[in-house]
């Protein structure tokens, strides 16, 4: 697949599998065929409705990593971002807390984590939403990780 080509109104497949540190070290970061229909709906039904909710263009921080990225960067063994399941997002302007608040309350996901984020610092942090590709298995699962530390709910 061509990394301009688009797995949805807005976002490219180059994207999701974007990753300096893969272009840093020479690993090729594309996925098997099997991954980009996940690609694909997490653009569908995360990435659009974020941006169409909040109207402001914004660049995914992390889709697809390939397993040797994964253990390079320090991900963990299970990671989503491995599977296609699971993107990396911020939007600029817009608080991390509020912007997992948004999600938590209006998408369908399986895991939603507000990660490293720091009270009274609102670009502070990342957002973490995974996808399973069967709806139902979807857990609907809300954490904070901080300090090295996961805690359940959105805590600021």
């Amino acid at each position: 697949m061509n990394r301009n080509e688009k797995l949805s109104n807005h976002f490219t497949f180059g994207e999701l599998i974007r990753s300096d540190t893969a272009d840093r070290n020479g690993i090729d970061n594309t996925p098997p065929d099997e991954i980009i229909p996940k690609l694909k709906r997490l653009c569908d039904e995360i990435l659009e409705p974020v941006r169409l909710h909040f109207g402001r263009p914004f660049r995914p921080n992390s889709g697809y990593r390939s397993p040797e990225l994964n253990r390079m960067i320090g991900g963990s063994a299970t990671s989503q971002h491995c599977l296609g399941e699971a993107v990396d997002i911020e939007v600029a302007g817009v608080s991390n807390y509020d912007l997992a608040l948004w999600i938590k309350d209006n998408l369908q996901y399986d895991q939603l984590i507000l990660e490293c984020y720091r009270q009274g610092e609102p670009s502070s942090g990342w957002v973490h939403v995974s996808l399973k590709e069967n709806a139902t298995d979807n857990r609907s699962k809300v954490l904070t990780y901080s300090g090295g530390t996961y805690s359940n709910g959105l805590v600021a």
